[in-house]
């Protein structure tokens, strides 16, 4: 095993994603304008997958290698030659007609011919299997759902119970949104080439994808910058940009500097929402933290932490001014529900001119507010929604939606402002400057309690003066982050909110 150093291929992806049409301009301009190959390149990518099959695998020695008609299938050729020289014994299942292999592809062909690969044409009621699969059918050129032997060599390859390795994308995701065109390959495994989609990390995607891997195939770093239309469509949120943005505190600092968060929520039965919520935005460190909620949770939110000041306010007196006077942010929506107690707290919280992050039922009495142009968009928010709050926001079907994440966010940030953070696996964040993704977090995160610690997190970066998009992407990472670390620790089932707090805290004191 070489050092990550050395590889060909690096678990550590970079932050620039890209569409599926932009890494194809990548690829003219370095084959047109740089003079580098197509067929080298080819070559390096196979070289990529293979390097990292053998060491994903290293005991396997027999391969089945399913290829498409383009280039996808070409790079599968390579894998095979690369093979056969190795000792290995590498079988070919060709679906499409091969005598449409042309280029670049049909040079890679002839190259494991040569090296004594073995050939056949895919047959739906055959029986193929290996040590390990290589899924090199479709690539990222697929424009509408998979049809004829495609679907059907799919589903041999996921029925096989052989670990698979996906060549750039696993056939069938669409390398732009990560939906499932129809069907799609699940792969143990993923390497992707020369600009990471922006496909692979959101959406369907992680069900398909497995361990994801990026080669950058040696293209020159002057590639990437020499034309606009390729700048990236969105950013990976890493550790690095989390250190940038929460450098360490002066010695002078005081908790006047670090922001006062009031936290606005917890309607009859729903206080632990924003004792939560209250308490993340402590544990990122927010100077004071406020609380207004039911009389009757004042006690159980002192009893949690007594470092809040709570204020209970019932029906009978649902004047909030001198709160609101004196805080720097606002967290409004956690456990508030849709009774009239919350929605004057929320109409009070919207008539001032104060950052604020809004969540759960918060989003869901703006979805039905939308006529009222002053409460429905403004520059200074972060909006937080599920799927299917989102989907009411934007007055359509969750499954609507889910065809789409990137372009939903997007309408989601043009339509109300500020920033949008659309959760979900592959988190997405969007405001006025470009997008975030977030790859971290698990399944386990998904019970009570996850989106109320998620927006005090963001209110309590807000609070430390964060930036709108700052606060959402970095909030969203140490929260997932958070719960990676929390679910390494005892599992990913029976995971609750609570459990990340000790881990919100280390990460936003990265050393």
């Amino acid at each position: 095993m070489t050092s990550d150093t050395t590889k060909q291929y690096t678990s550590e992806l970079p932050s620039a994603l890209y569409r599926a049409a932009q890494v194809r301009e990548l690829d003219r301009i370095t084959i047109e304008e740089y003079g580098i190959p197509g067929f080298d390149l080819m070559s390096r990518a196979g070289e990529a997958a293979f390097e990292l099959l053998r060491d994903r695998w290293p005991l396997a020695r027999r391969l089945c290698i399913f290829c498409g008609v383009g280039n996808n299938g070409g790079d599968g050729y390579v894998i095979a030659a690369l093979a056969e020289k190795a000792g290995f014994e590498a079988h070919v299942v060709q679906v499409g007609d091969p005598d449409k292999t042309q280029g670049d592809a049909l040079t890679a062909w002839q190259r494991a011919d040569a090296e004594g690969a073995s050939f056949e044409r895919f047959n739906p009621e055959g029986v193929y299997g290996g040590d390990v699969m290589v899924d090199a059918l479709l690539g990222t050129g697929l424009n509408g759902d998979v049809r004829g032997d495609y679907v059907a060599a799919i589903n041999t390859i996921n029925q096989s119970e052989c670990p698979v390795l996906a060549v750039d994308i696993p056939s069938g995701l669409c390398a732009d949104t990560g939906r499932v065109l129809g069907t799609a390959v699940e792969a143990d495994c993923t390497v992707s080439f020369i600009g990471l989609k922006q496909g692979l990390l959101t959406g369907q995607a992680p069900d398909y994808v497995g361990d994801l891997y990026y080669a950058s195939l040696a293209v020159p770093a002057e590639v990437f910058r020499s034309h606009s239309s390729v700048d990236p469509s969105a950013t990976l949120i890493d550790g690095q940009q989390i250190k940038r943005w929460l450098p360490p505190r002066s010695r002078l600092a005081h908790k006047g500097n670090n922001g006062h968060v009031l936290v606005i929520g917890g309607d009859l039965g729903m206080g632990g929402a924003a004792a939560m919520a209250a308490e993340a935005a402590g544990r990122v460190g927010a100077g004071l933290i406020s609380v207004v909620t039911r009389p009757e949770h004042i006690t159980g939110i002192l009893g949690r932490r007594p470092e809040c000041m709570v204020l209970g306010v019932s029906t009978e007196d649902l004047n909030i001014s001198q709160q609101l006077a004196k805080a720097d942010v606002l967290v409004v929506g956690p456990g508030i529900g849709q009774n009239p107690w919350g929605q004057s707290l929320l109409k009070q919280a919207l008539a001032t001119d104060l950052p604020l992050v809004l969540d759960a039922d918060g989003l869901n009495l703006l979805a039905g507010w939308q006529q009222d142009a002053q409460l429905a968009k403004r520059g200074n928010w972060v909006l937080t929604p599920h799927p299917g709050e989102a989907a009411r926001l934007l007055g359509i079907s969750t499954e609507e939606l889910s065809l789409d994440r990137f372009a939903a966010v997007q309408r989601l940030q043009q339509q109300f402002g500020g920033a949008v953070v659309l959760k979900g696996a592959g988190s997405l964040i969007a405001g006025t400057a470009g997008l975030w993704v977030c790859r971290s977090g698990n399944p386990g995160m998904a019970s009570g309690g996850m989106g109320d610690v998620l927006s005090g997190v963001i209110g309590g970066l807000l609070a430390q003066g964060l930036s709108l998009e700052q606060a959402a992407a970095a909030g969203v990472q140490v929260h997932a982050t958070a719960g990676d670390r929390a679910a390494e620790q005892a599992g990913q089932r029976g995971l609750l909110a609570t459990d990340l707090m000790p881990y919100i805290r280390r990460l936003v004191n990265p050393r």
